[in-house]
């Protein structure tokens, strides 16, 4: 019982030292977001700003250009690393995300065709890109309703989904004019520019609102991994537990894509590092989640600044550290059982 303890005492050390460093990072991504740029504000100025003493100028830099995006950057991040955290713990495989489930290419695929087929654009498009991650969710729940082969007739399911809408969108592109596709373009790539305050505060409600689910989903899914039996005969029936999960990952991640476009691999990365840095096996909801954070503010911070004089959309910096982070996930010994 004293060596129980002891490892369960370890591990929750452990934990907290990951999620207090965590959050350290993501306090200094927040900062040095709102400070660097053309118009740069030093440490001092920018405490001014906070507490209502700077310029006209400095506040309107801050709190209306710098602040919304920085901001979105976390919720969004957060949302994706839960997400993936949930598909991964319940589907029992490390390559289950929003990504390669199909998911984002559903509100891509809904968000291209309401630009280049119906010319809409504003808060409209979210929703169109908001129903169409949902309606891939359902099928995708429908294909896989039956996960005694351990999920991946879902995974299955979704890759094919993914190549689907990857060919519709092609071809809605290709038929399009230019400037009506760079703009689709722009959105499937993945951007926090421009990002508004409703925004991030619509991306806060919905997590919000989610919190108790991801709170029994967290307690679940250990349960879940034991097995459909054993779960079972520990009082867990794993469809109740299948709707909570696939709901909570498909509403995080489309109102997620609504807003900033199918950032890619973020919900790919963070489950997997969070994986790494606890040791125990399981993925944390709440340190994907705060990974997520740090990783997508981190690379926003890349896009913005790593050429100078040249901003890309953040979805290109999340595509290229995510695929060699994938090629290394599929090297490692885990990768191979797959």
């Amino acid at each position: 019982m004293s060596a129980t303890l002891a490892v369960r005492r370890a591990a929750a050390r452990r934990h907290r030292i990951v999620v207090s460093t965590v959050i350290v990072f993501a306090v200094v991504a927040i900062v040095v977001a709102v400070s660097v740029g053309d118009y740069p504000i030093a440490p001092d100025r920018l405490w001014a700003t906070l507490t209502g003493s700077g310029t006209r100028i400095e506040q309107y830099v801050v709190f209306q250009v710098r602040a919304p995006r920085a901001a979105m950057a976390l919720v969004a991040g957060a949302a994706l690393g839960a997400a993936g955290a949930l598909l991964q713990s319940f589907l029992g495989n490390p390559l289950a995300s929003p990504d390669l489930l199909g998911i984002s290419g559903g509100s891509g695929l809904a968000a291209v065709t309401a630009i280049l087929v119906l010319g809409t654009t504003g808060p409209l498009l979210a929703v169109f890109a908001f129903a169409g991650g949902a309606a891939v969710a359902v099928l995708l729940a429908l294909a896989g309703r039956s996960l005694r082969d351990g999920g991946f007739r879902l995974i299955l399911a979704g890759i094919g989904v993914s190549f689907l809408t990857a060919a519709l969108i092609n071809l809605l592109m290709v038929r399009a004019k230019v400037e009506e596709a760079r703009l689709a373009l722009l959105w499937l790539t993945g951007s926090l520019s421009s990002t508004p305050w409703w925004q991030v505060v619509v991306v806060v409600i919905v997590i919000i609102a989610l919190l108790p689910a991801l709170v029994v989903a967290s307690r679940w899914l250990p349960l879940v991994q034991l097995g459909r039996e054993s779960a079972h005969g520990l009082g867990v029936a794993s469809a109740p537990v299948r709707l909570v999960v696939v709901t909570s990952a498909v509403l995080l991640t489309a109102v997620t894509c609504a807003f900033v476009g199918p950032i890619s691999f973020i919900a790919l990365c963070a489950p997997a590092i969070a994986r790494g840095l606890l040791r125990h096996g399981a993925v944390g909801v709440g340190t994907s989640a705060a990974l997520g954070a740090v990783l997508l503010s981190a690379a926003d911070l890349v896009a913005q600044y790593a050429i100078p004089g040249v901003s890309m959309p953040v979805g290109i910096v999340t595509g290229a550290v995510g695929a060699l982070f994938l090629l290394w996930l599929l090297a490692t010994s885990k990768g191979r059982q797959l």
